[in-house]
């Protein structure tokens, strides 16, 4: 496999049922992307309707120093303003799938067949999946050539009932995440204080509690990749 991340971003913009705007949370991009750009990996963008993916407003304002680095770079930006269609892509070319999140993923992540197939290609023949906060909204409804879910025994984590309702959106989204990786039977655990940072690597399945564990979820994803393919160390 290339030296090859795909990153999958919402195509949500809006909350249906209030006057609010969502989208992909920025810094769960940026810090995931920095990463794996500063270790040598070429990095592309999917979104569930290809095209423009929306930025959260929210994220833009508690953005720090690299986040606003990132949102400066007009290739940066022309890349979220035009990222491929799923159809578009080959699972061949990558190693690493990264669901990063934002509230928009609960809408249109978890239906999107391909996205799945994608996943299900590359963790199949031996690259990474990895997700955090909302991300892993991508990740409930896939399964293995077994028929199993991929989270089915796993333990993961991701954006924990109580920090949706810390940001009062609880009652705005139609399902909490804690609630339904325990559904298909994941072994979910979150850190004791909400907000700070969690990952958690399970095989070759990667996820973070919420924002603060972008980073780690990044450089989790590097060491895994490594173990599963030593020839990387000669990068």
């Amino acid at each position: 496999m290339s030296n090859k991340a795909l990153v999958i971003l919402t195509s949500i913009d809006k909350y249906p049922d209030i006057d609010k705007a969502t989208g992909a949370w920025l810094g769960e991009v940026v810090h995931f992307v920095d990463v794996l750009e500063r270790a040598g990996y070429e990095i592309d963008y999917v979104s569930p309707r290809g095209g423009k993916s929306p930025i959260d407003p929210a994220s833009l304002e508690m953005a720090d120093d690299t986040d606003k680095e990132y949102y400066n770079n007009p290739d940066f930006r022309n890349k979220l303003d035009n990222t491929l269609s799923p159809e578009r892509v080959n699972p061949g070319d990558y190693q690493i799938v990264y669901f990063a999140g934002g509230h928009g993923t609960v809408w249109d992540f978890p239906e999107n067949d391909r996205l799945q197939e994608i996943s299900r290609q590359v963790y199949e023949k031996g690259g990474v999946v990895s997700a955090v906060c909302h991300g892993p909204t991508g990740l409930l409804n896939i399964k293995l050539s077994n028929g199993e879910y991929l989270i089915r025994d796993k333990e993961v984590t991701g954006f924990s009932n109580e920090e949706e309702k810390l940001v009062e959106a609880d009652k705005h989204v139609p399902y909490l995440l804690e609630d339904e990786l325990k559904k298909r039977q994941a072994k979910y655990s979150r850190s004791k204080e909400p907000f700070t940072s969690h990952a958690v690597v399970s095989e070759r399945l990667v996820t973070g509690q919420n924002p603060q564990s972008t980073r780690a979820v990044a450089e989790s994803v590097l060491k895994l990749v490594l173990t599963v393919n030593p020839a990387n160390k000669e990068r």
